[in-house]
């Protein structure tokens, strides 16, 4: 079993697999920081100084200033800024997978090679103008000889 195990996990799908897995999650990291500190500080600016990371509804009966005090004190809160982050992290990782994918299936396309043509299977009979088997030597449907063929 243990043998099988280590045959299943040396093919090569489970190796891409695995490969793939790891560049995605590094690749989710770039993003995250991409949007977290990049793209959001200037958003923010443009909106009015907003840091959307700070945004953040409190549900106790304490005011407090900032997302920090409120999780130092342990109060319960709805942070929708961080959200709003991670909502803006995945419409940018399902973009590029987007755009990763329609581009694999262009070179595809590119690299298929139309298949030759399918020898025929299928002949039309001479006299009853049906459709019979290309080794056929009698129409089933006419049972007329067919040329080039002997009579049993």
């Amino acid at each position: 079993m243990l043998k099988e195990f280590r045959d299943f996990a040396m093919r090569g799908n489970v190796v891409d697999l695995a490969v793939g897995l790891v560049i995605g999650a590094a690749f989710g990291k770039i993003v995250t920081s991409l949007v977290n500190d990049i793209l959001m500080p200037p958003l923010g600016l443009l909106l009015g100084s907003v840091d959307f990371s700070n945004l953040f509804i409190n549900l106790s009966s304490h005011h407090y200033a900032t997302l920090a005090e409120a999780r130092q004190a342990g109060a319960a809160t709805v942070n929708y800024g961080a959200f709003i982050n991670t909502i803006i992290d995945f419409v940018i990782v399902a973009f590029a997978i987007f755009i990763l994918i329609k581009q694999i299936n262009q070179l595809q396309r590119l690299h298929k090679k139309e298949a030759p043509p399918a020898a025929p299977t299928i002949k039309t009979c001479p006299y009853c103008i049906s459709t019979i088997p290309l080794a056929a030597t009698r129409c089933p449907n006419c049972t007329s000889q067919l040329e080039g063929t002997k009579a049993a």
